[in-house]
């Protein structure tokens, strides 16, 4: 498979980016390259590895759905420059 700059010209307008005329030749090469990459990657042999078990098949924990705080209060505010209580402290902007 092979790209070239009317290819290159059409995704770059299905993607909605610009693409100047004289950087189309070296986006088709760019693409070309990764597609061969992709081809030689088609041609190993892969017939005695077993599939890897994806994230798919374990099922997640679930845990009550509890409205709180945090109870984090003092991590929260460790690094705030000015804090008032358990409140971040901000400068008063009115206009």
């Amino acid at each position: 498979m092979s790209v070239d700059t009317a290819a290159i010209r059409r995704i770059a307008k299905l993607a909605r980016i610009h693409v100047e005329e004289e950087a189309l030749p070296g986006l088709a090469a760019e693409f070309n390259g990764i597609l061969q990459w992709i081809e030689q990657l088609q041609q190993v042999d892969t017939s005695g590895v077993e599939p890897m078990a994806g994230g798919g098949a374990t099922a997640l924990r679930w845990r009550q759905d509890e409205v709180t705080d945090g109870g984090q209060a003092e991590k929260v505010l460790a690094n705030a420059p000015d804090r008032e209580g358990e409140y971040f402290a901000v400068p008063k902007v009115v206009e």
